[in-house]
């Protein structure tokens, strides 16, 4: 039976050391959806995140992507096949412009292998003429095409923060997973922010994004779903107004982002 579904992720459990990070875990995330997960600190955020791009291999449960189980892929197969991420802590090569870390993102998106760039073959220079476009339009959407031949390392964080993602943009993924896209940055950065992750579906064209963050009202305003995760378990899941008044979210929030303004 065929489904609309990008990922199903079935009772995914992880322990470390005998700690059990994640006990049975299940979210589904469909074409078009903008997804949200959210939870307090150490709620296993983004634990989840590590397991559903492969950089943790989950020791319970089942993850599909596409139709097809993810277990034995590696990171950058996963990659291929249009599941891309960004991290909570840039992962930038700092040494490059920002056109080249796009680039870098790119670099499987190709059909002309290396000889043809060995021998300086015209359908070489095409094809790096295409992705060189196609990243500068990237650049673009995310307000960076000025920046396109700056070092990543004279940047301010907040642009860093767009660098991210634009390069995850280049590998053309099906499903982006943001993991805290916002962390580190203050209310007005964020509000920016918040209008290109808007806009990502209907510019760039991937066919849903699964977004964690702190601030919770982002989550709230940009997700048509979200779940909530405490203590490494699923305590709720559906639209905005719903998980805003479930009450285990609120007692999971208590002491925490409660005290903060609450679920907004």
């Amino acid at each position: 039976m065929t489904t609309n579904n990008l990922l199903e992720a079935t009772g995914v459990g992880i322990a470390f050391g005998g700690v059990q990070a994640l006990k049975d875990v299940s979210i589904t995330i469909g074409e078009g959806d903008a997804y949200g997960l959210i939870g307090p600190n150490g709620a296993g955020k983004t634990t989840l995140v590590n397991c559903l791009s492969r950089t943790f291999s989950h020791n319970a449960g089942s993850i599909v992507f596409r139709g097809e189980p993810i277990d034995k892929l590696v990171p950058e197969k996963l990659t291929e096949r249009g599941l891309a991420r960004t991290f909570q802590h840039v992962h930038l090569f700092t040494e490059l412009t920002v056109l080249e870390n796009v680039l870098v993102g790119a670099h499987h998106t190709g059909s002309v292998g290396m000889l043809s760039y060995a021998l300086r073959l015209p359908r070489a220079w095409l094809e790096t003429r295409r992705r060189t476009e196609a990243a500068l339009q990237t650049l673009e959407l995310l307000d960076l095409a000025d920046l396109a031949e700056r070092r990543v390392d004279e940047l301010p964080f907040p642009q860093q923060r767009r660098v991210d993602i634009a390069r995850a943009l280049a590998s053309n993924p099906s499903l982006l997973l943001l993991d805290e896209p916002a962390a580190g940055l203050n209310d007005a950065e964020a509000d920016e922010l918040a209008e290109v992750i808007s806009g990502l579906q209907r510019d760039v064209g991937i066919g849903a994004f699964l977004l964690i963050e702190h601030h919770v009202d982002m989550v709230m305003k940009l997700c048509s779903r979200i779940a909530v995760l405490d203590f490494g378990r699923k305590i709720a899941d559906g639209t905005p107004a719903e998980v805003r008044a479930d009450g285990a979210v609120l007692e999971a929030y208590l002491g925490a982002a409660a005290e903060e303004g609450g679920i907004v």
